[in-house]
């Protein structure tokens, strides 16, 4: 079925449904890795300093499927329909992560994460563009603060998981809730907007088209590198938290308080920069303001990194700055025509949290290389990663009250 003909003018709609919870589920299940890495790497046998290697590998594997996952998707769901592509993403994560509960050796453990990152791309980039395409053009930006909010308290929850629920439980517990969604037949309604595009284009979901312009390989790099700055807090900075309180001698940290702080963080961000740029009708100026923020709290977290206390503030604010995700989604889907929209959308997000897959060797390459500590290593990466998100930002064009029903041509 496909909604009505008028577009969605209230937030509370049945496709902001559907593609909330599936956020909700799809950042619960995203994150549980991030919160039981240690725990589930020292119950398999592995100690602590082969847990740090591991760990990376681990979670390069899972971003690695996101990658793969990004492209699979984006293609189906421009090609097939954005519904399909959100409940096969869904139906995909759940069972790897059923799975996950049994897993016993490395390698099956590495395969999991792969497969539970496949089906993690789909449901961001097909759930934004539903809810984009199928409200009003002043009021859509409301409808994807509420998605990526509910996506930020599904990270939220799985912080809170990891101090009750052992490693084994959280991931079979996280499966459950993935297919309850399925089971529950949230009837999200595909949208007009691609109906009548599916008809119109010749070039849906195709990576050569959207590969075929230098203007639009352009716009999409820029979209893709002003996200990454976000997985380089979450990804390596909150992520590697206990790392990083060892070399500063650090008593009393605890990751599951400095990741749930920053998803709170995130979350807060997602709602106030979402408002304020339908407030101010304005999508760039709020993205700025939000990035500097973003640049200042990282700058007040290696500044301040004597205390715990100063950790779980600077993570706080870390993730504040990294809650422009919610306009940054919403920009992306409005720089690209209805028959790239979730190719890109789907990509891009998943390319950025991806990003963490080449963080890793570029953190690590620049240690070797002149010799640095952890801290050290961390802090250049993200000077490169801010600086190139700020320049992206400069060379993308406003795009609030911009019409989707177009394609690129």
């Amino acid at each position: 079925m496909n909604i009505n003909n008028k577009f969605y003018k209230s937030p509370f709609n049945i496709a902001v449904l559907a593609a909330g919870i599936g956020f909700f589920i799809d950042a619960f299940d995203l994150f549980l890795f991030n919160v039981y890495r240690i725990p589930s790497l020292k119950d398999l046998g592995l100690t602590a300093a082969e847990s740090a290697s591991t760990g990376e590998m681990l979670l390069a594997m899972q971003m690695g499927g996101m990658i793969v996952g990004g492209i699979i998707t984006g293609i189906l769901a421009d090609k097939k329909g954005r519904v399909i592509a959100m409940y096969g993403s869904i139906l995909l994560y759940s069972v790897a992560n059923i799975a996950n509960a049994f897993v016993h050796d490395i390698d099956t453990y590495a395969l999991i994460r792969f497969l539970a990152g496949v089906g993690l791309a789909g449901e961001l980039g097909s759930g934004i563009t539903l809810v984009a395409e199928s409200m009003s053009v002043e009021k859509r930006g409301y409808g994807t603060i509420l998605v990526a909010t509910m996506g930020a308290l599904g990270a939220v929850t799985a912080g809170l998981a990891g101090n009750f629920l052992p490693w084994r439980q959280a991931f079979f517990v996280a499966g459950l809730a993935g297919l309850l969604v399925l089971v529950m037949r949230i009837r999200s309604l595909e949208s007009n907007m691609y109906l009548e595009s599916k008809n119109a284009s010749a070039h849906r979901g195709s990576f050569r088209f959207l590969f075929s312009s230098r203007e639009r390989v352009l716009r999409y790099l820029a979209c893709i590198l002003m996200g990454v700055p976000i997985w380089y807090s979450v990804g390596l900075l909150i992520t590697l938290s206990p790392e990083l309180a060892t070399i500063h001698h650090i008593d009393g940290l605890k990751l599951s308080t400095c990741f749930i702080l920053f998803q709170i963080g995130i979350a807060s961000g997602d709602l106030s920069s979402g408002i304020f740029s339908q407030v101010f009708k304005n999508r760039k100026k709020v993205l700025l303001v939000f990035m500097l923020i973003g640049v200042f709290s990282t700058i007040y977290h290696f500044i301040r990194m004597t205390e715990s206390g100063s950790l779980n503030l600077s993570s706080f604010l870390m993730g504040l700055g990294c809650g422009y995700l919610s306009v940054f989604v919403t920009a992306t889907a409005e720089h690209f025509g209805t028959n790239l929209r979730v190719t890109v959308t789907a990509t891009v997000t998943n390319f950025m949290r991806g990003a963490v897959v080449v963080l890793i060797p570029l953190h690590r390459s620049i240690e070797k290389i002149f010799n640095f500590t952890l801290t050290s290593g961390l802090i250049v990466t993200g000077i490169i990663v801010w600086i190139l998100a700020l320049l992206s930002l400069m060379i993308l064009p406003e795009t609030f009250g911009k019409s989707l029903n177009y394609t690129e041509s």
